[in-house]
């Protein structure tokens, strides 16, 4: 896998990502308005915002975009991987590389986890310090604050 800075013309493909798997998995863990919450929160905007800061990754298998990952200061973010490409290896290989970027900086690494991906986030070693709860167009979207421990030079 090869894993690159986005640029904003990888904005489309970024966005494809994330919303596409939004919309895949995410109704099996929550009701509609917290799923439209996610998917707003998760808007060209705000993707474009992280681009434009460097802070977003964007992961290649056999020339094909099939992930990305954003990373600002000791925080993981927008870890996505197509529906069809994941059981494969690659969302552990992108939060790696996210982890291997907060360690140049920073002993802990942070993210806020939704409900599909706890189980893989707590497999990995984070654990959970808090957890919220937002009210999402009267629906409820719940998560998980998380921590690990990472080390200098980690990848």
């Amino acid at each position: 896998m090869e894993i690159i800075t986005a640029a904003l013309t990888d904005i489309g493909t970024v966005h494809e990502i994330v919303q596409s798997t939004i919309k895949a998995v995410y109704p099996h863990y929550y009701p509609n308005g917290a799923v439209d919450f996610f998917l707003a929160h998760h808007s060209r905007e705000h993707i474009s915002a992280d681009i434009e800061l460097g802070a977003v990754s964007l992961a290649f298998s056999d020339g094909r975009a099939v992930g990305t990952v954003t990373v600002i200061g000791d925080s993981i973010n927008r870890l996505f991987v197509f529906p069809d490409e994941q059981g494969k290896g690659l969302g552990g290989e992108l939060l790696r590389f996210a982890e291997a970027e907060v360690a140049k900086s920073y002993g802990t690494a942070r993210l806020d986890s939704s409900l599909p991906a706890k189980q893989i986030y707590l497999k990995k070693g984070y654990m959970v310090i808090d957890s919220r709860t937002i009210e999402a167009d009267g629906d409820f979207l719940c998560y998980d604050v998380m921590i690990k421990r990472v080390a200098a030079n980690g990848y």
